[in-house]
């Protein structure tokens, strides 16, 4: 087993049961990446805020720098010879990555103009390539909206990621991988859900950036 997922166990033995399932969703994730992929996250509440900091976990460095290349550092270099090197300081490698609940003026006119349950399914026929990743956070696995990403992301040819709860509800079934933490009440759920996003983004990273001599493993 991964020592992410090692660890993840350790701290939280009661996802034992799912660690198949979360190694599973490293797996499409990486072959997303790999292809030049990108991953698209939506989710309500707590949700939407999980969305957003996995999107900050995979477009900067999480527990490595992740420096640009010399190929990048000599274009900017050269395209800007003043300022090139500090660009190139202070850029990080990226995991693509893009939280669909951010997006204030198109969700509240796309809600108040269209339909508000297609805030997030609009932006996946928008943004979605085949072979990207639309990851769906639902604590029930219930929720309307993501559902409705999810239906227009299979549709569209993009794999589809879930992070819920026991039950799964009907999100599971829309899923090519779904992680259903063993727990009912939202905020248990939602504990475990942050762990499981921290193993990912480090097993992610260690793979497409473990050349960086700055590991803080």
């Amino acid at each position: 087993m991964d020592k992410h997922l090692q660890r993840l166990v350790k701290k939280y033995p009661d996802l034992e049961p799912v660690v198949g399932d979360v190694a599973a969703a490293a797996g499409l994730l990486s072959d997303c990446y790999r292809r030049g992929g990108k991953t698209l996250f939506c989710g309500n509440g707590g949700s939407a805020a999980d969305s957003e900091h996995l999107v900050g976990e995979l477009m900067k460095g999480y527990l490595r720098a992740r420096p640009v290349s010399q190929d990048v550092r000599r274009r900017l270099r050269d395209a800007f010879p003043q300022e090139g090197d500090y660009l190139a300081d202070h850029l990080q490698g990226a995991l693509p990555a893009i939280s669909l609940v951010s997006q204030t003026a198109l969700l509240t006119a796309y809600a108040n103009d269209v339909a508000a349950d297609m805030i997030f399914a609009q932006q996946v026929y928008g943004y979605g390539v085949e072979g990207d990743v639309l990851v769906g956070i639902s604590t029930s696995g219930n929720s309307g909206n993501v559902l409705h990403a999810l239906r227009v992301a299979r549709a569209m040819g993009l794999h589809t990621l879930g992070f819920t709860g026991q039950d799964g509800g009907a999100m599971t079934a829309l899923c090519d991988v779904a992680v259903r933490v063993p727990w009912q009440a939202t905020a248990d759920i939602q504990e475990r859900h942050l762990a499981i996003y921290h193993a990912l983004c480090a097993k992610l990273e260690d793979e497409f950036f473990s050349d960086s001599s700055d590991s803080r493993d």
